[in-house]
């Protein structure tokens, strides 16, 4: 078993505020940046996922607490998955992404990090994204800086979001 030291994830795992770092964000737009919160709204947000996939992995989150797609309401998911869909487009368009993975794990049994805030994950792919380090040493190199990352996506992403 191979292991990779990583410190940056150490305020994640000791310095929560509260249950649910999702709620977190909702209750505290001050922080936006140092959350790389790309865009919020009444229905939902946008933000970088802290530990991503690929370069511009980002997630569009409700702003209501719940853990079920079941039981929220019609119109906080028909915004959602509005959402969801531009984001789509801004990262084919802006990254010139080949593909992009969408998706949601519900509940722990699906391999949800958070489970008891449900949330999309959008993640850009190329074509030969996952490399022979990925394969043979179960780890992931980015090549781009994530606050650059960050820093361009929330430059472009209002020209998506109010397409």
């Amino acid at each position: 078993m191979n292991y990779l030291y990583a410190p940056w994830r150490t305020e994640y795992i000791t310095e929560r505020k509260s249950d649910c770092v999702f709620c977190d964000i909702v209750n505290d737009p001050s922080k936006d940046t140092e959350n790389h919160v790309l865009f919020r709204d009444e229905f939902c947000f946008i933000v970088m996922n802290r530990y991503p996939y690929t370069s511009g992995h980002m997630m569009v989150i409700p702003n209501q607490h719940i853990d079920n797609i079941e039981y929220l309401d019609e119109e906080i998911w028909l915004h959602v998955s509005k959402m969801a869909k531009r984001c789509v487009k801004m990262l084919k368009h802006e990254f010139k992404a080949d593909g992009v993975n969408l998706g949601m794990n519900l509940g722990k049994g699906a391999g949800a990090g958070i489970a008891q805030h449900v949330h999309y994950h959008v993640i850009p792919r190329w074509i030969g994204d996952t490399n022979f380090i990925t394969t043979v040493a179960n780890t992931r190199v980015y090549s781009t800086d994530f606050d650059n990352i960050y820093k361009r996506l929330k430059d472009k992403i209002e020209n998506y979001i109010y397409d």
